[in-house]
């Protein structure tokens, strides 16, 4: 892949870009526009245009570098005692950590920073209008933690993801690649390696984007550099049950009720990976089931 060409963008809005189409041969691709979190023109609308344009934005100085160290160190633990993924998703070098809030007060800080909450909640927010009796009542809930979707090309953008480097990320060590512009295809559009490009990062830089966007983690062929980011993602507020029965029938009260019945409060795993649980499928690692619906992550 070719490096990324940077785009300065001072302007209250996003000036239009053209769909890049792909053409056999061509090394013509988009950018990732960036902005710098600092400056006083990197406003919820501009980044907002932008991300609604290209799909993504580079947003540096998103956090900052002791926070980033801050939370390297906070979840290190989890790193360094990750299992290796028996599914073949991520390669056998890469580390995971799952319950982020949970497991680190820095991951807390990045999930509430200013800049990323108001991008999601101005794309994300549900505001439903419903009758109560002969009164119309207008709500607006704002968006929860996803981790990821099945993506419909209905109701979009309908999840948005913040992935914040804790190390340098460049196009060599595997920096998360992307496809500006791919957001807005249509289902039969094909998606080719040699449109993505590299968001490459500073330590506390990140790279905001909605979900159907077409982005990876590249591939890391140095010997000795580790890529090291924190994947932070919000979706609409409604995309869950009315009753929250992981509170009304937890694990302990969910034992004793027989598997099909577990699956109906949402134990079991959407295929290919919705409902997990440290990477592995909660039916197993909760009530030990073993079926033909049991999913080996």
């Amino acid at each position: 892949m070719s490096p990324i060409a940077v785009e300065n963008i001072t302007e209250a809005s996003a000036p239009p870009q053209k769909d890049i189409r792909h053409v056999s041969g061509s090394n013509k691709k988009p950018t990732i526009a960036r902005c710098d979190s600092n400056d006083p023109a990197t406003t919820t609308e501009l980044l907002v245009s932008i991300i609604e344009r290209d799909g993504g934005v580079i947003v540096e100085n998103l956090i900052s570098e002791e926070l980033a160290s801050r939370i390297k160190s906070e979840l290190k633990p989890y790193f360094d005692t990750d299992r290796k993924d028996c599914s073949g998703f991520f390669p056998e070098t890469t580390q995971r950590a799952t319950g982020l809030l949970g497991r680190s007060d820095g991951c807390v800080e990045l999930a509430t920073n200013p800049t990323y909450i108001n991008v999601a909640n101005k794309m994300l927010s549900s505001t439903y209008t419903y009758w109560s009796g002969q009164t119309q009542e207008t709500v607006t809930s704002k968006p929860i933690i996803s981790s990821d979707y099945h993506t419909r090309n209905v109701d979009m953008p309908m999840m948005l993801g913040c992935v914040t480097a804790l190390t340098k990320t460049t196009k060599e060590n595997g920096a998360t690649i992307c496809i500006p512009g791919s957001h807005v295809w249509g289902p039969e559009r094909c998606p080719y390696d040699e449109e993505a490009v590299p968001a490459e990062l500073e330590p506390g830089d990140a790279l905001i984007f909605v979900g159907n966007l077409y982005h990876a983690g590249g591939g890391n062929i140095t010997k000795d550099q580790a890529r090291e980011t924190i994947g932070i993602f919000l979706c609409k507020p409604y995309y869950r049950p009315a009753e929250n029965q992981f509170l009304m029938v937890p694990p302990e009260k969910a034992k004793r009720l027989p598997p099909q019945a577990q699956r109906l409060l949402g134990y079991g795993i959407c295929r290919p990976s919705l409902g997990f649980m440290d990477y592995q499928d909660p039916m197993r690692v909760l009530f030990g089931v073993e079926d033909e619906e049991t999913v080996d992550m």
